[in-house]
Formats: C-alpha cells, structure tokens, sequence
C-alpha cells in the first residue's frame, strides 16, 4: 500500500470516529418540544458531518477527537452546547435560561471568532452564487435570516466554534487562514464532498441534476 493510501484510510478512521462520538452525543440532546426527528436520520447526519470533518487535515481531526471525546466522558456534550449556543440568535429568551451553563468567552476569543465567521460566510455567498440549486438545499447563509424555525449557516457555524477549546481554536482559525491564503474555498470543498456522498460525481453534476428536477 502506497503511503498516501495509508494517510487517506487514517484519515478516514479518524473522520469515521468523530461522526460516530458525535452521533452518540447527539442522540443524547433533550429538546424541549422532545425529541427530533433527525436524531433518528444517521444517513443525513453522517453526510452532512462527514462532509465537514473530510475537508480538515489529520492534525485537526486528530485534536479534534480528542477533546470531544475528553469532554463526552467528563459530562460535557458539546452537541447540546452547540444547539444551546445558538438560541442566542433563534431563541433568545430560552437561551438567557441556560447561557450561565456555558464556558465564558473572552473578548479576544469572540474577536477570533467572528474573524474566522466573517471569511467562511463570505466563501458560502460565494458558492450560493456559482450553485444556487446546491445552496438552495443547505441553511440560509446570515444569522439575520434566523428565526425560531430556522437556523443560518452563520448562527450553526458561531454555535459549533463556541464549544471548541483555547487550543482547538487558535489551530482551526489557521487552518482556515491558510486556506484563504491559498485562495481555496472551504464551502465549496465541504458541498463536493456532500455530492459525491449523495452519488453524484462532483458539485458541478449535483447542480446540473437539481436544475433539471
């Protein structure tokens, strides 16, 4: 086996591993209507995580695993936090029930944060430009699109980065920077890899076969 196989079926592990902590996790959310419907959808669940986590590098994964899985057995279920974190744009009256629940954010971190938001939205109004059928099957793209039915790309991604540790941050924040440094679009990179997981070739054939339905 050539060395490149052996990096893409570890990476594949890892990937695999993080879904699998992730479904486990979710399954356990409470939601105060009951429970979702999607917590019983794994083949939706798994495309959609899948697709985010294939587009990382190893390290990140790796780190990404580890304190997930740290956190899990320490009684901390990042999922319920990131649904949690998000009510302060969809619900904020709920969410100023539990906020207390939650790890404070510095000044710093939130300025990181939306730092790294502000250039993967821009890279979502950019594929929803070229692909419109493509985007028209995801989230809205703005948290000023939210409301109590409707989550946004911005307000998921915000929620999801909350629950990430100092660390965990800090290496995903340069991730992304050297993808824009390399002119590279991750929203394109993560919507390939849910077309080719639906069946299609690539995105270009998805768009193209949404168009015609």
């Amino acid at each position: 086996m050539e060395h490149g196989e052996r990096e893409a079926m570890k990476k594949q592990e890892l990937v695999d591993k993080i879904v699998k902590a992730e479904w486990e996790a979710f399954d356990k959310v409470q939601n105060e209507g009951g429970r979702a419907s999607c917590q019983n959808d794994w083949n939706t669940f798994s495309i959609m995580r899948k697709s985010q986590y294939m587009t990382w590098p190893e390290k990140l994964l790796a780190m990404f695993l580890e304190y997930f899985t740290a956190c899990y057995e320490q009684g901390r279920n990042l999922i319920t936090e990131k649904y949690g974190r998000m009510e302060e744009s969809t619900a904020p009256e709920a969410y100023a029930k539990i906020k207390d629940a939650f790890p404070a954010l510095s000044e710093e971190r939130i300025a990181l944060q939306e730092g790294i938001i502000a250039i993967q939205v821009s890279w979502m109004e950019e594929f929803a430009a070229k692909y419109p059928n493509m985007a028209g099957n995801a989230r809205s793209i703005h948290t000023s699109e939210d409301n109590y039915g409707n989550t946004s790309y911005e307000t998921y991604l915000r929620g999801e980065i909350s629950t990430y540790s100092e660390a965990l941050i800090y290496a995903y924040g340069q991730f992304i920077a050297k993808l824009a440094q390399e002119g590279k679009n991750l929203a394109y990179e993560t919507m390939n890899c849910t077309a080719k997981l639906y069946g299609y070739r690539d995105v270009d054939e998805a768009e193209r076969k949404l168009a015609e339905m």
